[in-house]
């Protein structure tokens, strides 16, 4: 691909993600979060080390790393008291809860097995995720309100790369995925922080044109698709890099491909059809539709992983609502390749997609400073969850509708309909 060996392309993603990513100071700490699959959780291990080495050549003061092997959690499904599920370990919040009120820096590296959860019973997947979600929802405050320089990067589990590529041997297909991954990151560019650079700013005038206009809605019209999504008042459209808290600039996905902002939580009418599955707590959920009236879920169905889809929804009032979209052109790097990566950081920069659940305060003016009765008396989501759903496809038409009514193209055919 570059001429360069596996290790030398690891150094060149863990600079990325240290000074784009993160964006890491000197004098900071960071820590890292890795789950590993098929009980190799140390598969992660070569790039967290080369990360920490990044990470101290600019000056961290600290690095630290949580490795988690996820076929633990299937194992707690299936052999578990079926009463212990309200049970949590909250040692590794406590830690991270003290890195970030200190103003240090996160990292979660994901390459989780798709399948993990697949056919155990859901009503206890339900019951051990609520749980998560509800210890974890510290950590998840301080992410959405941007306390802190965070980050969300990939690196290419076995399963998943499996999943992937189901007919390459293993060996082979964990390296296909590790490509993949390089390329979608720009880590095959001969200068990757570079083209970050441009990427980030090609992003940012798209943010800002949509900011110019402030629609008050949007419309969907698709294949098993005619969806109208209000925006609240003040929204703010967001691209790849925004600004912590602690007064860093930081980039928190990689890849990253889309503007996004919040909805207004009361303002949803229609059906929505997913255009590429959702894997969600190790369930694959395939060719579903989603019902909305005033704001709020009404409806769901699939063909497979239903109930593992109303559990997402049923989780709490917040989860019967949306709180992110998110526009992304059919034709985007990842979108152009063709295949599912079975994994929202990726297949969400595939295409146009909304979230369920929680909104990200910052993508509302003021909105950091509002507290939950506040934020959602403006609009936003309060959720413990927050999950993305892809909807868009080279079929789909979106239309900005103004503060008088006016309709106005945004995207046709999955394209951009906007010339900047």
């Amino acid at each position: 691909m570059t001429g360069k060996t596996h290790q030398e392309m690891l150094a060149k993603y863990a600079e990325a993600i240290v000074k784009v990513g993160l964006n890491i100071r000197a004098g900071q700490r960071l820590i890292i979060t890795a789950a590993g699959t098929r009980g190799v959780p140390n598969q992660f291990a070569p790039l967290v080390r080369e990360i920490a080495k990044a990470a101290y050549g600019i000056g961290a003061n600290y690095v630290d790393a949580i490795f988690a092997d996820e076929e633990m959690l299937r194992l707690r499904v299936q052999h578990a008291p079926k009463d212990s599920f309200g049970e949590y370990s909250k040692w590794q919040i406590q830690g991270i809860m003290d890195m970030i009120e200190n103003g240090d820096a996160l990292l979660s590296i994901g390459g989780s097995n798709p399948d993990l959860l697949g056919g155990l019973d859901p009503d206890v997947v339900g019951r051990m995720q609520r749980t998560h979600l509800e210890n974890w929802s510290a950590v998840s405050e301080k992410v959405t309100t941007n306390a802190i320089n965070w980050c969300v990067v990939a690196a290419a589990g076995e399963a998943w790369a499996h999943k992937i590529f189901p007919d390459l041997p293993l060996a082979k297909a964990q390296d296909k995925l590790w490509q993949a991954i390089f390329e979608t990151t720009r880590i095959d560019q001969p200068d990757p922080i570079e083209a970050w650079n441009k990427h980030i700013a090609a992003l940012r005038e798209r943010a800002l044109y949509l900011q110019s206009k402030q629609y008050t809605a949007l419309h969907y019209k698709g294949p098993g698709t005619d969806f109208t999504l209000g925006l609240p008042s003040g929204h703010l459209w967001i691209s790849a890099q925004s600004m912590a808290q602690n007064g860093v600039a930081f980039t928190a996905n990689m890849p990253t491909e889309e503007v996004f902002t919040l909805p207004d939580r009361n303002r949803a009418d229609g059906v929505i059809s997913a255009t590429f599955p959702l894997s969600y707590g190790g369930t694959l959920i395939e060719d579903f539709q989603v019902h909305f009236e005033n704001g709020r879920i009404v409806k769901v169905t699939a063909k497979k992983g239903e109930a593992a889809l109303q559990k997402l929804v049923d989780t709490d009032e917040g989860s019967h609502r949306l709180g992110e979209v998110a526009l992304v052109p059919a034709s985007s790097p990842i979108g152009k390749r063709g295949h599912l990566f079975y994994n929202t950081l990726f297949d969400e920069n595939a295409s146009c997609h909304i979230a369920i659940g929680r909104a990200y305060r910052f993508t509302l003016a003021g909105g950091t400073e509002l507290n939950d009765d506040e934020f959602i008396a403006a609009g936003g989501n309060v959720s413990l969850n927050h999950v993305d759903f892809m909807i868009g496809s080279p079929q789909m038409d979106i239309d900005g509708i103004t503060k008088d009514g006016k309709r106005e193209p945004v995207m046709r055919q999955g394209e951009w309909a906007i010339s900047l």
